[in-house]
């Protein structure tokens, strides 16, 4: 492998990595735009396309855990610890896992990993057990619905979108470069 090819690699996984840090540390200005971040996209990509499936879930769970120290130091001031921030990174680990079950890359194929994506991040993060409070059936199914708008609305929309940018980019980048036709997998 050349050095370019490294370098250039190297690159796409710093520039999506640092692509999810900005959005997240943007949706904290704007509470209107909460869970609207290409992170989800990025798990379902990563699974889908790369070849070392390591580095499918390191790029994620990366961008959340850089991301939550800026976060945690601009309203803390320190790094605090969250213990519902496990489950938020499993969230993003099985949707990594999600993304290695797209096959073929298609319109249906990405907006179902979309969709079941959202799910397991909507019925995982929404548990009460998570944030503290009793583990009821009532408590659940408050919290599911008080979820609905706008964190799990915001992030399919997110999903779609990014997911579209990523999955449509690759594919067209496919019909122009030889060398990325040669095999699905991106040797990232």
């Amino acid at each position: 492998m050349s050095t370019q090819t490294t370098h250039t690699r190297n690159t796409v996984l710093i520039t999506m990595v640092l692509a999810a840090i900005a959005m997240r540390l943007v949706n904290t200005q704007f509470p209107a735009l909460s869970n609207f971040t290409p992170v989800g996209a990025v798990a379902l990509f990563g699974g889908a396309y790369f070849t070392d499936k390591w580095k499918a879930y390191i790029v994620p769970l990366a961008a959340l855990v850089i991301s939550d120290v800026i976060i945690n130091y601009m309203y803390a001031g320190k790094f605090t610890f969250y213990s519902s921030s496990l489950y938020m990174y499993g969230c993003f680990m099985l949707m990594v896992l999600v993304g290695t079950f797209i096959k073929k890359v298609n319109i249906a194929n990405v907006a179902l990993a979309s969709i079941v994506s959202v799910l397991i991040h909507w019925l995982v993060m929404d548990l009460p057990f998570v944030y503290g409070m009793p583990n009821t059936w009532a408590n659940y199914g408050t919290l599911l619905v008080k979820a609905i708008y706008p964190f799990e609305t915001n992030m399919l929309i997110a999903d779609a979108m990014y997911s579209a940018i990523l999955f449509g980019g690759f594919e067209l980048a496919k019909s122009k470069y030889n060398v990325l036709r040669a095999e699905r997998q991106l040797a990232l």
